[in-house]
């Protein structure tokens, strides 16, 4: 923790005059009704408190920045008590010379001259004082501090999450323009409709995943539009069988997270096989939660099927640390099996 010697550390000017202030007049009430004299109390507070606030002052904005936290601890101790003591003596001398020439009627005994017993007992008034104002200013640099480290945490937090958005391929994208290329050189009908549906996915990809939470509904409809540009991209070779159950309104999901499965389902499914590829993909609602299922062919090439089994790839790895830094342990749970030459991904997460 660092102080910033030369302030008081941003904290405004009229929060430092109402605690003083408040300070003062519990003292002045207090003492005034121990000694059963008002105004000698309020003069000796008077008195007081310019010194109170010194050696609060001197401590936190000198002694703390530059001894303290450099680790000159034993020059830290020596110069507080002889800041304190110094400070006694001016307290006694002008307490004898503006105020009453018996100083010290609340201890022991009354005085006309500066004492061992006085000196020690000061100290420790002032060592207080100072100790309860300075564990103040700690608490409040320690709470700035968590609140300084929370909110880097979460602008780390999102910028974390908004790379993790945009890990989807952008060889789908290049590969759908060179689709698009071809069928416009062949002045094919299905130019327009596979234009419109890319400027659709990337306009929902630039503009609609910045927030924490996308609704179902936008987030199914963009992976509609995905699997259409792949159907056009992969032909009579691609069967996509998509089934939706259950109330799909008024559900939220985190963006993306659904559609890098997919993504990932053709890219070791489809890219890496040949002949007619079965993509099954399944959303069920039951309650507050989705059910998520995605059935592809693992790959049949076989350093494709090596480096598959390795890893599920990178798209799911990051899906998988987007799922932790935005949802709650029991708000989801990530599932995969490989079996019989078919990879199945099943995500149960909450999306109410």
């Amino acid at each position: 923790m660092n102080f910033n010697s030369g302030k008081l550390y941003r904290i405004p000017l009229h929060y430092h005059i109402i605690f003083w202030l408040t300070y003062f007049l519990f003292n002045t009430f207090r003492w005034g009704s121990y000694f059963n004299d008002y105004l000698y109390s309020f003069k000796t507070n008077l008195l007081g408190f310019p010194i109170h606030m010194t050696l609060c002052y001197l401590n936190i904005l000198i002694f703390m920045p530059y001894l303290v936290y450099r680790k000159k601890y034993i020059l830290y101790i020596i110069s507080v008590l002889a800041a304190i003591f110094m400070m006694v003596i001016v307290k006694f001398n002008l307490t004898y010379l503006l105020i009453t020439h018996e100083v010290w009627p609340e201890g022991p005994e009354t005085i006309d001259k500066l004492t061992l017993n006085y000196t020690i007992d000061m100290m420790m008034g002032e060592l207080y004082v100072m100790t309860f104002v300075t564990a103040i200013k700690i608490t409040l640099d320690f709470l700035k501090e968590q609140k300084r480290v929370t909110d880097l945490e979460r602008s780390q937090l999102e910028t974390e999450l908004l790379f993790l958005k945009s890990q989807i391929s952008p060889h789908f994208f290049f590969n759908t323009l060179n689709n698009i290329y071809s069928l416009s050189v062949e002045k094919s009908n299905k130019t327009p409709k596979i234009v419109l549906k890319l400027s659709e996915l990337m306009r929902y990809m630039l503009y609609e995943t910045k927030s924490k939470r996308q609704t179902l509904e936008n987030e199914i409809l963009c992976i509609q539009n995905y699997l259409d540009l792949e159907r056009i991209r992969n032909d009579d070779r691609l069967e996509v069988n998509m089934s939706i159950s259950g109330d799909i309104h008024d559900k939220e999901i985190s963006p993306i997270i659904l559609l890098t499965f997919i993504e990932n389902a053709f890219k070791h499914g489809v890219n890496k096989n040949t002949g007619k590829v079965v993509i099954n993909i399944n959303f069920k609602i039951k309650g507050d939660f989705l059910h998520f299922t995605i059935s592809n062919p693992t790959p049949e090439i076989t350093q494709h099927k090596e480096n598959f089994n390795k890893s599920s790839g990178i798209g799911i790895e990051n899906v998988k640390k987007r799922l932790e830094l935005g949802y709650n342990k029991n708000d989801y749970k990530l599932s995969f099996k490989n079996k019989k030459d078919i990879f199945v991904v099943k995500l149960v997460i909450k999306v109410s």
